[in-house]
């Protein structure tokens, strides 16, 4: 079933490591996700499993990925806010003085490294970064919809 839907998304062809295809695996593994979790309320306090490993003490449940990782699909899609509203968002409201000063501190050295590197290194820094993380996220909700489908039992 997971194959299906993420057939349907796919419909370009794209080299296996291009960041269009690892986008369109993660909408589509999202998309399935959002399907099979018909009710997101059972993922609470169902902690993600490390493959064989203890999880982590204070690590998000199964509901905060399932969240996260729905927030995340928006951004794919529709792009992300301006970066003031981003800032606001994530600020949430609670802007401190010394919590912007020093975020304006650590976004003014990030600058200055970023400055130092040529465009086409930055570019492959950010490329290789963004394909890391679209990966693990990804690895993230099949993890989600397969958790889910044991414990609604619908396990294949």
């Amino acid at each position: 079933m997971e194959d299906k839907a993420t057939m349907q998304v796919l419909t370009k062809r794209y080299p296996k490591n291009c960041l269009l295809t690892v986008m369109d695996r993660y909408l589509a593994v999202v998309r399935n996700m959002e399907q099979v979790v018909m009710i997101p309320s059972l993922l609470r306090d169902m902690q993600l499993s490390a493959h064989g490993y203890q999880t982590q003490a204070g690590a998000s449940d199964l509901y905060s990925y399932f969240t996260m990782l729905k927030a995340i699909r928006m951004d794919v899609e529709h792009g992300l806010l301006p970066r003031q509203e981003w800032q606001a968002k994530v600020a949430g409201g609670k802007a401190n003085g010394a919590e912007t000063e020093a975020g304006e501190t650590e976004e003014a050295e990030e600058e200055r490294v970023l400055g130092q590197l040529d465009l086409e290194a930055q570019l492959h820094l950010h490329f290789a970064s963004l394909h890391h993380i679209l990966t693990h996220l990804t690895r993230k909700a099949e993890e989600v919809t397969r958790r889910y489908q044991e414990k609604t039992g619908q396990a294949m």
